[in-house]
């Protein structure tokens, strides 16, 4: 009986033993990362010009190479966002093509129109060169995958955009609103679609997602009543302008002067 007891004892003994074991086996381990190692694999000649590689990629070249290739349009000039200090022929062309775009779309979905355009001058990459215009031609001039937005503005906002541009002093693309620079560098007649600026009213402004957001510190932007997000990318608005069009027109109106 004695040594029975013993062994009970010791069978007891050795059960929990093994539990705990179980136990802390089965419990999470706390990892904790200590290195990162990595290296580059350069791609070499020899793999670059390996023939299945490059019968798989050669259909899509070519099929991508012949779509931007098409001609679309004929410009008769060169344009460039170069010029004047406040504004542009490439610059007109591109704040008016995004403001008639916008227009359209922003009245069939919302049932109203767009009052204003302003992009960036730094979102224009490439010129417009002289003679046949292309798909490519747009991915030069827009490589940015920007799309258009509507932002309702106070007539207070409004102010504040022409005093950015004249702060700036950069030819940005505008379109839709005109006024004259006073020798203190403030802005006096301020027309828009023909009607003087009203600091009580509201308007919408065309412009693209970036600047939407408050890029190139256009924080104006970012005090809008409403906001609205067309789906539509400037790229593509361009590349569909020049589709309609057979010739690209030289816009040489005024829309900023100077005293």
């Amino acid at each position: 009986m004695v040594k029975l007891k013993k062994y009970n004892q010791f069978f007891k003994l050795f059960v929990i033993f093994i539990t705990s074991s179980l136990i802390i086996s089965c419990a999470k381990a706390n990892y904790q990362l200590t290195t990162i190692e990595g290296k580059r694999i350069p791609i070499t000649e020899k793999l670059s010009q390996t023939t299945e590689i490059e019968n798989y990629i050669n259909p899509y070249r070519e099929h991508i190479d012949a779509d931007l290739s098409s001609v679309l349009a004929y410009s008769p000039e060169t344009l460039d966002k170069s010029g004047s200090t406040w504004q542009s022929q490439l610059g007109n062309l591109l704040a008016d093509v995004t403001l008639q775009a916008g227009n359209k779309v922003f009245q069939l979905r919302e049932k109203k129109s767009v009052d204003i355009c302003l992009l960036n001058s730094g979102g224009i990459r490439a010129i417009l060169p002289k003679g046949n215009v292309t798909a490519r031609t747009a991915f030069e001039i827009m490589p940015f995958e920007n799309s258009l937005v509507v932002i309702t503005l106070k007539g207070e906002q409004i102010q504040e955009l022409v005093d950015y541009f004249i702060a700036t002093k950069k030819a940005h693309p505008i379109a839709g609103i005109t006024f004259t620079i006073q020798k203190n560098n403030s802005a006096k007649n301020i027309v828009i679609q023909g009607k003087p600026l009203d600091l009580a009213a509201i308007y919408n402004v065309a412009t693209n997602d970036y600047l939407a957001n408050g890029g190139d510190n256009m924080n104006f932007f970012k005090k809008g009543i409403q906001k609205y997000d067309l789906e539509y990318k400037l790229r593509n608005i361009l590349i569909d302008y020049f589709k309609e069009v057979d010739t690209i027109p030289v816009i040489k109106d005024i829309r900023i002067t100077e005293e």
